[in-house]
């Protein structure tokens, strides 16, 4: 049987370190910016009424209304993306994780699936993120 191994030259792992190291870089990037536009959009509404999405079973756990609960969820949320920058390794799990919330919560509230199924894609790049943060991440 044949070995699985291909052999490669320097050019070709130092090509897949550069390639790693760019994929490093546009997650980190992503996984801060996206957070903190979204957290902070939580306060201005731009895109769109934020309560309508937290369902309502949540909605009934929390103090105060979905309307003070979005804010709450805002300030998670740049506080997340603040983190990634920081300390990619603990971030991106903070972000895959707050992921798995908003997944659950549109999942819940009904009618979101296309949302969800996207988020569980966000959600693994956080997670490829986590992995890559630990050869790529100067801390």
């Amino acid at each position: 049987m044949a070995s699985s191994t291909v052999p490669t030259s320097p050019s070709v792992r130092a090509d897949a370190g550069r390639a790693g190291q760019e994929a490093f870089l546009i997650l980190r990037t992503a996984f801060t910016v996206a957070p903190i536009l979204f957290g902070l959009d939580k306060f201005a509404n731009v895109m769109t009424d934020w309560s309508k999405y937290l369902a309502g079973p949540f909605n009934d756990l929390v103090p105060g209304t979905a309307h003070q609960a979005m804010l709450a969820v805002g300030v998670i949320e740049v506080v997340a993306g603040l983190l990634v920058a920081w300390r990619p390794r603990i971030g991106s799990y903070v972000v895959a994780l707050w992921l798995a919330g908003i997944i659950v919560d549109l999942l819940v509230l009904g009618g979101y699936g296309d949302v969800a199924l996207r988020d569980f894609g966000l959600l693994l790049a956080a997670l490829a993120l986590a992995r890559l943060a630990p050869a790529y991440s100067p801390r």
